[in-house]
């Protein structure tokens, strides 16, 4: 207990620790987990406030080009009734999630070819200029030039995930892509001047917590505006299925507390996937460090065919629904309601 507030007291401090030391922390146990859970709870109150923003998520294509061997929608899987919804869908939604308390939108497909950067930068005109939203585009890797004229049409934030340091993980995993390359996109978005979030998957087969603390530096090193993080859920239709969660399910919720004592000032979400994990997986997660929540506003008949991993919650319920159950879990926790875009509040 000693030792872990001496460690603790290193990271609040601002040193940034060796990959030895952060996996010693992740395996806290008793009250020495407690009082990692309490230090960064404490730290996202002082740093980024009680505020919980609400960022809607609508998941407009489950087409996807790729073949990742952890995801649902991969394009070997041929189980899923694919999807697009129009550009015309698409912004009603945001129209929807603006009514229903989001200050963003987060428009997340697989890599689509049909979306191309001029009808995605149409779709960001659009509700940009009908609803006044600020709008995160999760659709992948994209070239620099792709990125830049999404930008200018008015795109505020980008999220694309690095899911793994390990090199040979992210090869194994990802037979279309190289990390090298997707790194690379990263560096595109912040010299493009985005507010730019990434993130990883905790607890990937074949990890260790010496691996998820080198994860949790990396992610520090790139200074994200928003850091993304949920545990591997395996899909039963993908080359990892069955394959099972950590022992430990405490280092799902661990991580996401270091990464906040590493990045005071950081939007952090809790995922949908937590609540895949337990039921009240995202009320611990903002117990624990988080100050986003992602609300589904997919329009129902086609968010239960966007499963990325089994046993997805809400796939079953309408935005409204969503939206007032978000409202109910924040009063339950005493943590009110961001308004407006709820943007980046590091120093650029």
């Amino acid at each position: 207990m000693i030792a872990t507030q001496k460690q603790l007291d290193h990271l609040l401090k601002g040193h940034l620790p060796a990959a030895a030391d952060l996996a010693s922390l992740l395996k806290a146990q008793g009250k020495a987990c407690d009082l990692v859970y309490a230090s960064a709870d404490a730290v996202r109150s002082q740093s980024v406030g009680d505020t919980v923003h609400l960022r809607g998520i609508i998941e407009f294509s489950n087409v996807c080009k790729n073949n990742c061997w952890y995801c649902g929608i991969r394009c070997d899987n041929d189980h899923v009734a694919r999807y697009r919804m129009t550009v015309d869908e698409i912004v009603d939604t945001a129209k929807n999630a603006k009514l229903w308390g989001c200050g963003t939108v987060v428009l997340q497909s697989g890599e689509d070819a049909f979306f191309t950067a001029a009808v995605l930068g149409e779709i960001v005109r659009r509700i940009k200029s009908e609803t006044g939203l600020a709008v995160t585009l999760s659709v992948g890797v994209r070239t620099r030039d792709e990125l830049a004229f999404l930008k200018a049409e008015g795109c505020d934030r980008y999220l694309l995930r690095f899911e793994t340091t390990s090199n040979a993980l992210f090869s194994a995993i990802h037979p279309d892509e190289t990390f090298e390359h997707r790194v690379q996109c990263l560096k595109d978005l912040r010299d493009l001047g985005y507010q730019v979030g990434s993130g990883f998957m905790i607890g990937l087969p074949g990890t260790t917590l010496e691996m998820i603390a080198n994860d949790i530096l990396f992610a520090t090193r790139l200074k994200l505006d928003m850091i993304g993080c949920g545990p591997f859920l395996s899909h039963p239709d993908t080359p990892l299925a069955e394959k099972p969660l950590l022992e430990d399910r405490s280092v799902y919720y661990k991580t996401i507390a270091l990464l906040r004592l590493l990045n005071p000032m950081a939007h952090i979400p809790a995922t949908t996937a937590f609540d895949a994990l337990e039921p009240e997986g995202r009320n611990y997660v903002l117990m624990r460090g988080a100050n986003v929540f992602m609300p589904n506003v997919t329009p129902g008949k086609y968010r239960r065919l966007y499963q990325l991993y089994p046993n997805k919650p809400c796939a079953d319920e309408e935005g409204a629904a969503c939206a007032l159950c978000v409202r109910g879990r924040l009063a339950a926790l005493g943590r009110p309601l961001g308004s407006g875009p709820g943007h980046s509040v590091r120093e650029p």
